[in-house]
């Protein structure tokens, strides 16, 4: 199964408590901080709800 690299590339701070918490739940700590997950469709969902803080490719 493919891969998603996901990337924090803006700062949670000052972000819905939500979004904050899906980043945590993607296992990003801080900014610059990746992390692979499998390609499916809980994952792809919560990196459409924090679009605007994370940068994602496909390993």
């Amino acid at each position: 199964m493919a891969q998603l690299k996901v990337t924090q590339v803006r700062s949670a701070i000052g972000s819905k408590p939500n979004q904050r918490q899906t980043l945590r739940s993607l296992g990003l700590k801080r900014i610059n901080d990746s992390v692979l997950q499998e390609d499916r469709p809980e994952i792809r969902g919560m990196v459409a709800t924090v679009p605007h803080l994370v940068a994602v490719e496909e390993v």
